[in-house]
């Protein structure tokens, strides 16, 4: 596991996902990752899932020292904890 990644998912979603879904497990997972720094929990899967692929896309080693920076801002922060509607996030489902 690295620091940054996308973050790893619960094994129970594996045969869930399509293959750009899948996509996300081309690099280690890790502790934050660019979904978490953009959203959270208060953004759908789909938005997750393309967050993660676009990272994986766009990995570099300024791209990680962003992440970093921003999840220390969001450690102090309360927002997107939860989604819009104030309940935690929905399981995925994989639709």
């Amino acid at each position: 596991m690295s620091i940054v990644g996308p973050r790893p998912l619960l094994t129970t979603y594996m045969h869930l996902y399509n293959d750009f879904q899948n996509r996300r497990h081309e690099v280690k997972p890790g502790i934050t990752g660019w979904a978490q720094v953009n959203g959270r929990n208060a953004i759908s899967w789909d938005k997750k899932f393309e967050l993660d692929v676009w990272y994986v896309d766009n990995i570099s080693l300024y791209l990680d020292v962003k992440i970093v920076f921003l999840t220390i801002k969001k450690i102090f922060s309360s927002k997107d904890v939860y989604t819009i509607e104030g309940e935690p996030i929905e399981p995925f489902d994989g639709k």
